[in-house]
């Protein structure tokens, strides 16, 4: 089985994390080739950074790990759900427990309505 990566013409594919016991999607992220032998070899969650053009496990700096329970893939094998436990109670860098923590409401405007986990700064220390 051989992913599609050029469908986005990048070398990449989306990834969702969902975890697997509550099915709430966590987040999303892109996983090349590399990346995704990883995850498959590791049974960690390992991306593609766009912003830093490297491979990243998750939680290698936050310790919010991603344990893979499961991977699927879509019918024209461009797209992969990662079904996971996630180990620490955050899956987003900002702190939150998902990386969709905010909501439009009617007004359009985006009202936080997840879970502040951990502050940022002091994870990360940047």
């Amino acid at each position: 089985m051989e992913l599609n990566y050029d469908k986005l013409g990048n070398g990449l594919v989306p990834a969702i994390a969902q975890d697997y016991k509550t099915g709430e999607i966590l987040m999303l992220a892109f996983m090349n080739k590399e990346a995704f032998e990883k995850t498959v070899e590791t049974k960690k969650a390992t991306y593609y950074s766009r912003s830093r053009n490297k491979l990243w496990v998750k939680g290698e700096s936050s310790g919010n790990i991603q344990e893979v329970k499961d991977i699927l893939i879509d019918c024209d094998n461009d797209a992969v759900l990662l079904k996971i436990n996630q180990i620490g109670d955050a899956a987003c860098h900002t702190g939150f427990n998902t990386c969709f923590y905010r909501t439009a409401n009617s007004s359009n405007e985006l009202e936080i309505t997840g879970r502040k986990i951990f502050n940022p700064e002091d994870v990360y220390k940047k």
